[in-house]
């Protein structure tokens, strides 16, 4: 993408030629001394400021362009936690290996040289590495040997295929994540880490989930999204847990049975699966806070669905649903609905039980009209209805003001050719989307969202924009791309928006002064005796009269002394 490389190109020059940063002095440390954050400085060394605060305990140091670690860090003996992610180091200095009460090491997003890596198996208290992108094809089996501490590995984003064996080691590790890695198969490995509560191997190749996994009986959280998995093992129940699963974009037909016994499960990802059928299972999982069941062929629910009451977030996108589900309006603490993509063209009034409900998304249905059964919905926030496909919604009523708490509207690629006065009620308002419509003018009252932030009219047919636009203070973006503008100009209309702001404020002085100059004009004929005030505007302007008026003055005279002639002369004289 040229973005990309327009982004790559600043990139290579700022690690050019940095700006000089001067190092910050100790008093700049604050009242406590412990603690150091110079993150995001652009800073291209460690400061020898930081490393002369012998009593640090924790240095952030991140998002810079630091190109090496100097030796003098050997001096913060004390130094428990070290950020040094995204910055430019390749080499491990041997003196870091000397910071022996190193509890918390982030070297992320380093193009760090393999071989360096060693030095880190000296950090006999290391509890948490992570070491995320970082170009890392094989883990260190010296690692592995030496630290018996870790709790928490954070290796993802790399070129693994496999851990050593003697990652069996890590006996006290909770935490492992090995997300979007070269695996095609499961680490068997860790399944003799018994205190694991939290195992990430999302956007692998894994194919197959080994039977001994049961033995991960303090397992919390599993993420296996985004692999090749055609089925889960039974096993898998005996983690009982477990209450965070995520088997999302897999090759899943069904859920095996012994799964029921994971009554603790309160988020369960299975979208981009072919189920096309809620498990029964899941409707005895009545802890679930998080349901995620897009693209899984589903054409409706089953009743127990509605047992599912402490349900808050439900996506039931990009699915085969041609009514909206009845069972969901029994969801009572539902707040966060996803039904995009579907065929639903109407909705129930039973809608108006969902009484928390602050985000309901509905685009790419078949809605030929707007469901007003949505304004029995008080509670909602956002709303999401833009038609890409399939039919299109032509007006918003009126009563579009009932939704008092309307915070953002999506409403792009429909056939609207206005927008309701109603609207305008909603003071809440801070972003709406209108793209890709068929608008040609705004109300007037639109300038009294005083609170919004984001205008999208792309690809309208707008002309001319309300004369007291410029009210919108708060507007941070206002897109008017596609519209055959006049008034503002189509070049001015691609200004920021202070600047078409002026442009209407600068407007709106020359019309109050045209029509100041109108009136004092007008004040000065009384004053001269002209007339009446209502007489004078009572007088048609020349060009608009009888043809006898649009005549010029020399006419005028000729036509008179012609009517002169034809008149009969007075008594008394000759002709």
């Amino acid at each position: 993408m040229f973005a990309d490389h327009v982004l790559k190109l600043m990139s290579q020059k700022q690690k050019a030629s940095p700006p000089k940063v001067p190092e910050p002095p100790p008093e700049r440390v604050g009242d406590k001394k412990y603690f150091m954050d110079a993150s995001n400085k652009n800073l291209t060394f460690i400061p020898s400021s930081v490393l002369e605060l012998w009593e640090l305990e924790e240095v952030h140091l991140e998002n810079n362009v630091i190109e090496g670690i100097a030796k003098e860090i050997r001096g913060l003996t004390n130094l428990k936690i070290l950020y040094l992610n995204n910055n430019e180091i390749r080499l491990i200095c041997k003196d870091l290996g000397e910071l022996t009460n190193l509890q918390s090491l982030d070297l992320s997003g380093n193009p760090l040289v393999p071989s360096s890596l060693l030095i880190l198996s000296h950090l006999r208290s290391l509890r948490q590495l992570r070491l995320y992108k970082v170009q890392m094809e094989n883990f260190p089996i010296q690692i592995c040997k030496c630290l018996h501490h870790l709790e928490l590995l954070g290796l993802s984003h790399n070129k693994l295929k496999s851990l050593p064996k003697e990652i069996v080691n890590q006996t006290k590790l909770k935490e492992i994540y090995l997300q979007n890695n070269n695996f095609e198969e499961f680490p068997q490995e860790l399944c003799v880490l018994y205190n694991l509560e939290i195992l990430d191997l999302e956007q692998n190749q894994i194919s197959f989930i080994p039977d001994e996994i049961s033995a991960l009986i303090n397992l919390e959280k599993f993420f296996i999204a985004s692999n090749c998995i055609p089925l889960l093992p039974d096993t898998l129940g005996s983690c009982s847990k477990l209450m965070v699963l995520d088997v999302s974009n897999n090759f899943l037909h069904n859920l095996p049975s012994t799964l029921k016994e994971l009554t603790e499960i309160t988020e369960l990802g299975l979208s981009g699966n072919c189920l096309e059928k809620v498990p029964k299972l899941i409707c005895k999982w009545t802890l679930l806070h998080l349901l995620y069941m897009k693209n899984i062929c589903l054409k409706s629910l089953r009743r127990s669905f509605k047992r599912l009451l402490n349900v808050t977030l439900l996506d039931l996108s990009q699915n085969y649903l041609e009514r909206f589900p009845l069972e969901v309006c029994s969801l009572k603490n539902l707040e966060m609905l996803a039904l995009d993509d579907n065929n639903i063209c109407q909705i129930p009034q039973e809608v108006f039980n969902l009484v928390k409900l602050k985000g309901l998304s509905l685009t790419g249905n078949n809605f030929s009209a707007f469901p007003e059964e949505i304004l029995l919905i008080d509670s909602l926030e956002e709303l999401y209805m833009g038609q890409d496909q399939g039919a299109k919604i032509t007006s918003l009523p009126e009563t579009i003001l009932k939704l008092t708490n309307l915070k953002e509207l999506y409403f792009e690629n429909n056939s609207l050719d206005s927008l309701p006065v109603g609207l305008c009620s909603l003071k809440n308002l801070k972003i709406l989307d209108f793209h890709n419509n068929q608008i040609t003018e705004l109300p007037d009252s639109i300038s009294q969202l005083t609170g919004l932030k984001t205008l999208n009219l792309e690809n309208n047919l707008l002309t001319i924009l309300p004369e007291r636009m410029d009210s919108l203070e708060h507007l941070e973006v206002l897109n008017l791309e596609g519209n055959p503008m006049q008034d503002p100009s189509p070049e001015i209309c691609r200004l920021d928006i202070p600047e078409i702001w002026q442009y209407l404020k600068d407007k709106r002085y020359k019309n109050f002064m045209a029509t100041k100059i109108q009136a004092w004009y007008r004040g000065v004929r009384v004053r001269k005796g002209f007339g009446s005030n209502e007489e004078l505007l009572a007088i048609p302007k020349k060009g608009k009269g009888s043809p006898k008026d649009k005549k010029g003055k020399k006419e005028e005279k000729k036509e008179e002394k012609k009517e002169e002639k034809g008149k009969p002369a007075p008594k008394g004289k000759k002709k």
